[in-house]
């Protein structure tokens, strides 16, 4: 299935990048990298991933941990696509990226 990156989390993954390149060279290099893997993981096994704690139930969100980095990937799953709404810090704003998930109309 294909899998879209939202916009928002575009600016996400580039402030975190830009954060860990600051503290070494190369570390954000290492974060997209992962986050690379990861979006393919998910494009292969979209429902293999346990569904967000606390997310509307109605949506279908679920999320891939970073084992390197303290960031989780939450993901809408469409009939059409996967949209991955946030690259999410696991201590910081949780939530925060909820309203990009847009409820398909029947």
């Amino acid at each position: 299935m294909k899998v879209v990156v939202h916009p928002a989390a575009l600016a996400d993954l580039t402030a975190a990048g830009d954060w860990y390149e600051r503290q070494r060279p190369g570390l954000g290099l290492d974060l997209v990298d992962e986050i690379e893997r990861a979006l393919e993981v998910i494009a292969e096994s979209p429902t293999a991933w346990p569904r967000w704690p606390r997310a509307p139930t109605d949506l279908e969100i679920r999320r891939v941990l970073l084992p390197r980095f303290p960031f989780a990937l939450p993901y809408l799953i469409q009939p059409d696509r996967i949209v991955v709404l946030a690259v999410a810090h696991e201590k910081r704003r949780p939530g925060y990226w909820l309203t990009r998930a847009k409820r398909r109309k029947r």
